[in-house]
């Protein structure tokens, strides 16, 4: 077949291709040259309570028990790995989109001053990781009885 007159399959076929290397020497870019580069994975939510720190993090398709969730000189890190679920490229298959993470993520998030690591909970559930982590008892406002 002349090269000129490729069809749009394998046009897309070599863009994908030409993609695939492109991740693999700029991993933290966009996930398709036709999809919109999201922000990193997993997206996180942080807030504070009067008594703690929460984290969320919307992470659908992850395996609880491979999740690495460390705290080390005020910073939170978040790590781990989620398989992609595409189907194996071949003759009847073409991805031409593909806006779903998959890979190895770490996240890393600044802890106040305030956070104690010694008491940081998590749990997992409905594609969600939520981490609490509490605040010092020294920190926390406390009503002071005159007498």
């Amino acid at each position: 077949m002349n090269p000129m007159f490729r069809s749009s399959a394998d046009l897309f076929a070599e863009l994908n291709r030409m993609q695939t290397l492109l991740d693999q020497v700029f991993p933290t870019r966009g996930s398709s040259i036709r999809s919109m580069a999201g922000a990193g994975f997993p997206v996180l939510n942080v807030g504070t309570t009067p008594s703690s720190v929460e984290i969320q993090a919307l992470a659908p398709g992850l395996d609880p028990a491979k999740l690495e969730i460390t705290v080390d000189r005020g910073l939170l890190v978040i790590a781990g790995e989620r398989r992609s679920e595409l189907p194996p490229a071949g003759e009847r298959t073409s991805v031409y989109a593909n806006e779903r993470f998959s890979g190895k993520f770490r996240r890393v998030v600044s802890l106040p001053e305030d956070a104690d690591a010694a008491r940081v909970a998590a749990n997992y559930r409905d594609g969600v990781l939520r981490i609490s982590v509490a605040k010092r008892e020294s920190t926390l406002p406390r009503r002071i009885e005159v007498n």
